[in-house]
């Protein structure tokens, strides 16, 4: 499962983040997104889960935790939609 997570401090690295999710089960990646431009942290990020019971537990009690001073939102990923290109 993918896992959209928002709000996080810019701060944050994704090793941060992989501990996080790691107390409910393996992670399959974490990616932070940054900034094309300035390559600093845009405050959200993903992690995929294979297990759909761990991530539906890890969504469950992350969302609305602070985190690093901020308050979590975490829920599933919706696929992304196309964009027209310029």
């Amino acid at each position: 499962m993918n896992i959209y997570v928002g709000n996080l401090p810019y701060n944050t690295t994704e090793d941060e983040l992989r501990e996080a999710f790691e107390e409910f089960g393996a992670t399959d990646s974490v990616a932070i997104i940054k900034d094309k431009m300035t390559g600093k942290s845009r405050g959200f990020g993903f992690v995929e889960m294979s297990d759909d019971n761990a991530a539906e537990q890890a969504i469950s009690e992350l969302d609305g935790e602070d985190f690093g001073g901020r308050s979590l939102t975490v829920n599933e990923a919706r696929p992304r939609e196309e964009r027209s290109r310029r």
